[in-house]
């Protein structure tokens, strides 16, 4: 949206009001539960390593004339979870990020992200606090996307698995590693240069997003472990990650992981993704891996984490269908 097409700023001031009254509840809720808020660089030498995430890049110049490469990072988590390794406590921030090629009526490229980390928590305890935020955030029954979405009952939790053989009608963890026989298990033309990657989130946006979420959030949980990016696997099912997402009318809040804590695994995952990256997006920025975070995991306790996006809480809050009318500028 052209910022000409918008209402003016004084238009939307009770919009706005109401940003600030859900960023207040936030830090109160954290601050009442012993987490201590955090403020790492957004300015860094490594963005982050999600294949599909552009950074936007600069060069510092020091002092004394030396050029060094540095991003504006996609996500604090990287710096956060390096705290948490060293102070064992529960952390969280109300941070700027920053993604490059994204824009719409739910994207921007600079937004705020609300991230936390809690030590010796479970995904199931972490869908639980999160619950207990949005019942605060939110009244007991919202009006979103023509839906009637309740927050005063328990939130929907599916698996992965179960949403596809709901909506999509196939076993996913029993597919076989084959693009075009997963096309034809769930009944779909494989699109040119299609991977099975690309299928599974066309699946999940086209079959399953708009059917979740509709009456009540709707925790989407156990993903793949092709999409397991920086969460442990599921020692009950190895097919599986312990991560979750959470959807509420139409709008995807928050992506969670009971976090990987092993440095030698993660550095495979990141080569993996590194080699990903470099064949989809030959022309991509390229860094050094954070060794700093990766030397930092050896010291992680056990702990879960979660990056919510505060735009679409405030956008769902509000009833509003542009993330620009929830921004100041």
């Amino acid at each position: 949206m052209n910022k000409l097409d918008r209402a003016s700023l004084f238009d939307r001031l009770p919009l706005l009001k109401r940003r600030q009254l859900m960023i207040k509840a936030i830090r109160s809720f954290f601050n009442s539960r012993d987490y201590l808020e955090v403020e790492t660089p957004y300015l860094v030498p490594a963005p982050g390593e999600e294949v599909h995430l552009e950074p936007f890049g600069s060069v510092y110049e020091t002092p004394q004339g030396e050029k060094r490469n540095v991003f504006l990072h996609t996500s604090p988590e990287f710096a956060m979870k390096r705290i948490v390794a060293e102070l064992h406590q529960p952390v969280y921030q109300l941070a700027r990020v920053w993604r490059n090629k994204e824009g719409g009526s739910t994207h921007s490229p600079e937004f705020t992200m609300l991230e936390w980390y809690r030590p010796h928590c479970s995904m199931v305890e972490l869908m639980n606090e999160t619950e207990k935020l949005c019942k605060i955030l939110f009244p007991q029954r919202i009006e979103y996307s023509n839906h009637a979405i309740r927050f005063d009952v328990p939130f929907e939790r599916l698996t992965i698995q179960q949403a596809f053989q709901k909506y999509v009608g196939i076993d996913i963890l029993s597919l076989p590693d084959d693009p075009q026989l997963f096309a034809q298990a769930a009944g779909c033309q494989l699109r040119l240069g299609e991977t099975w990657e690309d299928l599974f989130f066309r699946l999940l946006l086209e079959k399953i997003e708009p059917n979740i979420g509709r009456d009540r959030p709707t925790f989407l949980t156990h993903w793949p472990v092709k999409q397991a990016a920086l969460a442990k696997i599921d020692s009950k099912n190895q097919k599986v990650a312990l991560r979750f997402e959470l959807y509420a009318g139409g709008l995807e809040l928050a992506n969670a992981f009971e976090e990987l804590t092993d440095p030698i695994e993660q550095r495979q995952r990141f080569l993996m993704d590194r080699q990903q990256r470099a064949r989809l997006y030959p022309k991509a920025a390229t860094w050094e891996i954070d060794e700093d975070f990766l030397n930092a995991l050896s010291k992680m306790p056990s702990c879960s984490g979660i990056a919510m996006g505060v735009d679409r809480l405030v956008m769902l809050a509000t009833g509003v269908k542009n993330i620009r009318d929830i921004l100041w500028i």
